[in-house]
């Protein structure tokens, strides 16, 4: 137990100093690894971890996942979501951050990334929400926290990568995320209005439009619900799987930003290129978790954590709060994803002879991570606002992010004492 709590500082002081976490966690893994078992057994270890990793077809998923959010991303779509929600909402006191909350849901659908939502939705609702005067802490506040919605949303990509790792049923995993998304989204809802219900000058109403122009904004943006409703449904019907999912989204997304002109040989180029990227960067830190993962089981530190734990005679809520303050203070000091491939296969072992659902837990572990993302002081979605729009202080984004940080608070309460949230869609699943 001793050389595993060696190797997570280690890790930790390597990811400080600058070096990226999936070499870190690569590096310390085999490297901790050779001194329990030896060298020629360390490398025996990486090269059959990575190889049968690399060959898993279940990580297909993930590239065509993220190439659907690239070429929907390409066609503007998130521009139109917005002018969408804008139309039903901005005429009430604090409508443009409500509508930033909706379309963040909307966009989130189709990214699946929390951080690529934060980026877009900063970009499109922060000019128009300061030209109408609200409130720079409402406005970041709003587009980095609704932001999170794309981790529980699906196509989710933390959702993808746990159901990988733990060898979950990802269209479950899915289906199960919906009604913690909606919750959570009108959680976020209630948050704005609270806060402009105590403040009204920091989300002034705006004008008034007519049905006839909403009807028009939101006419431009079926296409992407009709993708969104055939991905989903197709999954959660049986119809296909989530590889089958990932590839007709991908190709239904470049026909809808075909068909807007959104689309050139060099625009093409540029996606494939932005979607390899992002999907090489993920394999690199599951790569690297993984092998971590393998030294820390050789450690014997995850059957020392299940027999302290079992030791403690907690029940299983007490468990689970457990693992949640744990999350908050690892949430203070690492990036969401690279958290997740670093604790998951230790809970999960620890969680499952309690008998948890491991569907469940994924999306708590989700929930968790969303929290992460907007709590001081890393916070890579605050941090992403503040580098879109950096004459924001990052003081003030996180004062703005507060209501959203508690509303996020409620859901996680929720889920926990009502387990049935997330899993009662199943049962209708095929």
């Amino acid at each position: 137990m001793t050389i595993a709590l060696i190797g997570f500082a280690t890790v930790l002081i390597l990811a400080f100093i600058g070096i990226p976490l999936g070499f870190s966690m690569l590096t310390v893994g085999v490297g901790f690894f050779a001194l329990l078992r030896g060298f020629d057994p360390a490398m025996i270890m990486a090269g059959q971890t990575i190889s049968s990793m690399a060959a898993n077809d279940a990580l297909s998923v993930v590239p065509m996942f993220i190439l659907m959010g690239t070429f929907i991303y390409r066609a503007n779509l998130a521009e139109e979501l917005y002018d969408a929600a804008h139309s039903l909402l901005g005429h009430r006191k604090g409508g443009l951050a409500y509508a930033t909350v909706l379309a963040s849901a909307g966009f989130a659908a189709i990214s699946g990334s929390s951080i690529a939502t934060a980026a877009t939705m900063t970009k499109v609702a922060m000019p128009p929400m300061r030209r109408r005067g609200y409130s720079d802490s409402l406005a970041s506040g709003c587009v980095s926290s609704a932001g999170t919605l794309g981790a529980l949303i699906p196509p989710s990509v933390p959702l993808l990568i746990y159901g990988i790792i733990t060898q979950q049923d990802i269209g479950k995993l899915f289906a199960a995320g919906i009604t913690p998304g909606i919750l959570l989204g009108l959680l976020f809802m209630t948050a704005v209005w609270w806060t402009v219900h105590r403040n009204p000058a920091k989300g002034p109403a705006g004008d008034y439009v007519g049905w006839k122009t909403r009807l028009q904004r939101i006419s431009k943006v079926w296409g992407v619900l009709a993708l969104f409703l055939l991905v989903v449904g197709g999954l959660y019907s049986g119809l296909f799987t989530a590889t089958e999912a990932g590839g007709i989204g991908a190709m239904g997304a470049l026909a809808f930003a075909s068909a807007r002109g959104k689309i050139s040989r060099r625009t093409l180029l540029e996606a494939l290129v932005e979607a390899g990227r992002t999907t090489a960067m993920i394999f690199i830190i599951a790569f690297g978790g993984l092998v971590f993962a393998n030294f820390i089981t050789m450690s014997g530190l995850t059957t020392t954590l299940v027999a302290w734990i079992q030791s403690l005679h907690l029940p299983t809520i007490g468990v689970i709060l457990v693992i949640v303050l744990i999350y908050v203070v690892l949430g203070s000091l690492m990036e969401a994803i690279s958290m997740m491939l670093l604790t998951v296969p230790v809970f999960a072992a620890v969680v499952q002879p309690l008998g948890v659902d491991l569907i469940w837990f994924g999306i708590f572990i989700a929930m968790m991570i969303e929290i992460g993302l907007i709590h001081p002081p890393v916070g890579m979605n605050v941090f992403m606002v503040k580098a879109v729009m950096p004459e924001l202080s990052v003081r003030t984004i996180f004062a703005g992010t507060i209501p959203f940080l508690v509303a996020s608070v409620v859901a996680l309460a929720l889920i926990i004492a009502f387990p049935s949230i997330p899993l009662w869609p199943l049962q209708f699943m095929r």
